[in-house]
């Protein structure tokens, strides 16, 4: 059995970006709210098999690289060099990885489906990038139009970019110097490399002009809200699972997993958001696999639908209803679970609780509910 790769990003953002306008370099202007590295990073960062992320940012920038990523915490940027390739080289050897994946940060909006489809090239290849093939037609000249070029078998190369280590580092090195490289794939090749093709998308566009983000200052999005609810009875035991946090009490929740009865109605609001299912048609309680599993597993899944469908969530709602324990004392622990297993902030989270004033299942002390609404942005279909 061969152990696991350790795949990391490398995030090219060293350059000027002058021909944006704004002032300021275009890795560091806002769209929709944050910066475009800050867009970037968060692509890369929801991705599971990413275990690291350096960013290259160039001399002088690194009062506009720290407040671009705020509180994210991530390894200390590495100053670039002259041109993208020096970059790159600095990038590269500052990572302890076996497989590294270079994008640009001018590319933010990075759907997960791409880093799926690039990673399983490299099975039979030494790099993948992805690509999309050329719909315009094609012609020479200059103030007057010259003859068309064939079409066929052109492709626009996209970035993130999918390379060994150990072979992309090795490619650089020996790049001869003649001329620039406009991408790492081109490196790669005049170093005997094979490097696949799969499919790119066009949510990958480069942001080089003042026109380009005035199309991004409004993405295309629509915003869904769905809810879920869950219940589950009391058992022998001395805790209960409570949006991932144990609470002391004399009884357990009875369930198949850990019974996490508030994680698993936040679950079923997360599939609802785009239109996925329920808990159950993913993990069926009919399954052995899930027998006392924890629920962080069922969130993370749903957070991943989320994120390769396109999605941001924007906000989550949480009640538990129950006469006890008391949820109060525990409600920032809770809040700060669901956050770091959503990957949100802490003030994207709310935490309720109520009881039924002695009424119903809940009010006769026999177990708990929990009612969860999420709310997700989503592409427009």
């Amino acid at each position: 059995m061969h152990p696991t790769p350790a795949i990391a990003a490398l995030i090219v953002a060293a350059g000027k970006g002058e021909r944006a306008g704004g002032g300021v370099a275009k890795q560091y202007r806002p769209v929709a709210g944050k910066a475009v590295l800050a867009h970037a990073i968060d692509a890369v960062a929801r991705h599971p098999s990413i275990g690291t992320i350096q960013v290259v940012i160039g001399a002088g920038q690194l009062a506009s690289y720290e407040a671009a990523i705020g509180e994210r915490r991530l390894a200390a940027p590495v100053i670039g060099g002259a041109t993208r390739r020096d970059s790159v080289i600095a990038g590269i050897e500052a990572l302890d990885a076996d497989i590294v994946m270079i994008h640009d940060a001018a590319r933010p909006f990075l759907p997960l489906a791409v880093i799926d489809r690039l990673l399983a090239a490299l099975d039979a290849a030494d790099g993948a990038v992805p690509a999309l093939p050329v719909a315009d037609t094609l012609a020479r000249g200059s103030r007057l139009l010259g003859e068309v070029v064939a079409r066929e078998g052109l492709h626009r190369v996209q970035t993130p970019q999918v390379f060994r280590r150990g072979d992309i580092l090795a490619a650089h090195r020996a790049w001869n110097g003649k001329g620039e490289a406009t991408d790492d794939a081109q490196v790669a090749r005049a170093h005997g490399l094979s490097v696949a093709i799969v499919d790119g998308d066009r949510r990958l566009e480069k942001l080089t002009f003042a026109e380009d983000f005035e199309a991004m200052d409004a993405p295309p999005m629509i915003s869904r809200a769905a809810q879920g609810f869950d219940v589950h009875g009391f058992t022998d035991g001395a805790s209960v699972q409570i949006g991932g946090v144990a609470i002391a009490h004399d009884h357990a929740l009875a369930g198949h997993s850990d019974a996490d009865v508030a994680l698993h109605a936040l679950v079923d609001a997360l599939l609802g958001a785009i239109c996925a299912g329920d808990i159950g048609s993913h993990f069926p309680p009919s399954d052995p696999r899930w027998r006392g599993a924890s629920s962080e597993i069922f969130v993370a899944h749903a957070r991943d639908l989320i994120a390769r469908a396109g999605g941001i969530v924007d906000h989550v709602d949480l009640t538990v209803i129950c006469e006890t324990p008391k949820i109060g004392p525990y409600r920032a622990a809770i809040k700060t679970r669901i956050a770091a297993m959503l990957g949100i902030s802490i003030d994207q989270v709310s935490v309720k609780a109520t009881t039924t004033e002695g009424l119903g299942f809940t009010g006769r002390r026999e177990g708990i509910a929990a009612q969860a609404m999420a709310t997700v942005r989503v592409p427009h279909p």
